[in-house]
């Protein structure tokens, strides 16, 4: 495997936020990205470390694209959910970083089958993911970026984001008959 790559969850599951991986949705520049926010908890020390060296050995294999060297002060993909979020409940005592693909990446369950139902993998699952870590020069922008590869649900978790599902809303409601016209 490569050093840049990285399968998240293998020792904790990871959560996803802001998940957009059955449609693609337009960046900045309006290019139609798949995408989501993988949220690693900072008590998974060893995925941490994995992250942190594939993003040193993404940077080293890509310094010609950051000028023929691995700048000292180069954009990093992980951040700190406490400080960038802190205002998010979901992102607190947890790393995060976002992960794109041009191309739809496969979205599967914890027996490897395909989730063909949109609304089963959501912002708020917990699952793993397959990542690769590349460097980039965009306009004079130089760093590492995530490429998102595959994604895994393995554990429902609670939506972020708001919004609930019909069976949450409906599913133990019993008509009054008096209310029934």
């Amino acid at each position: 495997m490569s050093k840049t790559k990285v399968v998240l969850g293998k020792n904790k599951l990871v959560r996803f936020s802001y998940a957009n991986v059955f449609n693609p949705r337009a960046d900045l520049q309006g290019n139609e990205k798949y995408g989501v926010s993988i949220l690693i908890p900072k008590s998974d020390t060893k995925t941490v470390k994995q992250v942190k060296a594939a993003i040193a050995a993404a940077a080293e294999e890509g310094k010609a694209k950051l000028g023929g060297k691995v700048p000292k002060n180069y954009k990093q993909p992980l951040r700190d959910g406490d400080e960038e979020r802190g205002d998010d409940e979901a992102y607190a005592g947890h790393f995060f970083f976002n992960a794109n693909s041009n191309r739809k990446p496969s979205v599967v369950d914890e027996d490897v089958n395909p989730i063909l139902d949109q609304d089963e993998f959501y912002s708020g699952c917990y699952g793993r993911a397959s990542v690769n870590f590349y460097a980039f020069d965009s306009s004079g922008n130089k760093g590492v970026a995530a490429g998102l590869n595959n994604v895994q649900k393995v554990k429902d978790g609670e939506r972020l984001g708001g919004g609930t599902s019909a069976d949450e809303d409906f599913g133990n409601l019993e008509a009054d008959e008096d209310d029934i016209l």
